[in-house]
This record gives structure tokens, sequence and C-alpha cells, in this order.
């Protein structure tokens, strides 16, 4: 017999979230979601009126895996709203960082996809990543993601603003530290290696958007 826990795991993973990233959507620990999914505690209160929500679906739902006498349809799947931020912003962003503390007017993205409540958007600029990207083109980017091998990347080499390229996994070190390099899609521009320069991982592309353009 279904029960919440099994409710609320099948429809975690039909979004690809980790407990971590739903818990911390909830502001909850992943523990607590775990906690839930196992039916060793139940989403009471606000936690169940901010977990229906996130979801798109009823409190009834997520009770009794259908809907209340009411016969009120399960709420559509509500669309995440992504800050579009400056290279500037991107190169200070962590998993920590909240658009709400951003100084200014905030312009913002809609996705219908899941992601962690710390993901950004940004404006492609310059032609390093031509082809696939051009300027004017809009990335969204999940910091709470581990980069793989041929991923695109946010990074930070040194300076105070962002960059963005593809990663390409080189190894590790003897310290057990990865080896990578981030890579230009246009060969005229140069390759950058974390072993000669101190560059880190800002976060991983997710989306790519791109608007129609006239010839």
């Amino acid at each position: 017999m279904a029960t919440l826990g099994s409710r609320l795991r099948t429809l975690r993973k039909e979004r690809k979230l980790t407990q971590g990233q739903l818990g911390k959507a909830l502001g909850v620990s992943d523990v607590t979601v775990g906690y839930w999914e196992r039916d060793l505690n139940v989403p009471g209160g606000k936690s169940l009126t901010k977990l229906a929500h996130y979801l798109g679906v009823s409190e009834g739902f997520l009770l009794y895996g259908k809907e209340s006498e009411a016969n009120v349809a399960p709420a559509p799947i509500s669309g995440q709203q992504i800050p579009i931020i400056s290279y500037v912003q991107a190169g200070a962003w962590s998993p920590e960082c909240d658009a709400r503390n951003l100084d200014g007017t905030v312009e913002y993205i809609l996705t219908s996809d899941f992601h962690s409540h710390s993901t950004f958007a940004l404006k492609v600029k310059g032609k390093s990543m031509e082809p696939e990207f051009v300027e004017g083109d809009v990335i969204i980017v999940d910091p709470e993601l581990q980069p793989g091998p041929g991923d695109y990347v946010v990074a930070k080499n040194g300076g105070d603003e962002a960059t963005f390229k593809k990663y390409r996994a080189r190894g590790v070190t003897d310290n057990g530290e990865e080896i990578f390099e981030l890579v230009p899609l246009n060969e005229d521009y140069a390759i950058r290696n974390s072993q000669k320069e101190k560059i880190s991982v800002i976060g991983v592309v997710v989306e790519h958007r791109r608007s129609m353009r006239r010839k």
C-alpha cells in the first residue's frame, strides 16, 4: 500500500531532486526528508504546505494519495524563478547564496525544471564558446552539482569575474585533488589548467536558452 513516504520519494525522483536539494528548498535537513520518505515522521503544518507547493501537488494527495472531497485537481507543477546575475556576482556565488540578498533590481527567468535553491542564470558574452553558445544566450547554472567530463561549467580563475567554459578532467594529484581544464569551444581562445593557475568551479550548466534571431 502506498504511503506518504513512498509518494514523496516518487515525486522527488521524478523531479530529479536529491534529498538535500529538496530539504534546502524547504528549510529542513536531508535527514528530515529521509525520515519523511521512510514514514518515520510526517511533515505537518507549514512544512506540509511548502512541500506540496514545491512539488506541485495538493496536501491531500501527499497525505492520502487522492484529492479532497471538493475534488480539487492537483496544482500544476510550479515554475522556478532563476535570477539572472552578472559575471562579477557569479564570481562570488556559492551554494549558500540567495538572490533575495542581491542589491538592486533582479531580473528572473522561469524554468519548469527543478534545480537547487541557489541556482542562477548568466547571459553569455564574448565569442569563446561559439558556435554552440553565442552572445546573448542564457545559461542556467546549479552550484550544488559536481562537474563531470564534458559538462559545461561556470568557474572562477583568480579574478573577480566568473568564466564559462567546458570542463575536461585530467586526473588526480598526489593529494587527491582533481586536475581539470577549462576548455573554450572556439579554438582561438586559450585552455586553462588547474595545475597552472588557481581555478575553482562555481557550478554546472543545466539549461541553455537561445532567443530566435533575425538574420
